[in-house]
């Protein structure tokens, strides 16, 4: 059961590196059929997406990758106090 949360943690904390590379790139706007940076579009993208419909733009500033990250951050220290 331990070695499933640590992989479950290890998953998170990657995916948390993807969604902030990902906001990185939207800073810098590389051109949009970039091969890597559709790669992390498509990785994060599923998970965005919904959180986005739901939340309102908040002076044009998308919030779901912030909405993902402590929701993220939360399961990793609840699937910490369970390893």
């Amino acid at each position: 059961m331990s070695l499933i949360i640590s992989v479950l943690i290890f998953l998170l904390q990657v995916f948390i590196l993807i969604i902030f590379i990902r906001v990185i790139l939207s800073w810098i706007s590389p051109y949009p059929t970039n091969r890597v940076t559709r790669i992390f579009w498509q990785a994060t993208e599923p998970v965005l997406a919904p959180i986005r419909r739901r939340l309102p733009l908040m002076s044009g500033i998308d919030l779901s990758p912030l909405v993902v990250w402590v929701a993220a951050l939360i399961l990793i220290r609840v699937l910490s106090s369970f390893a």
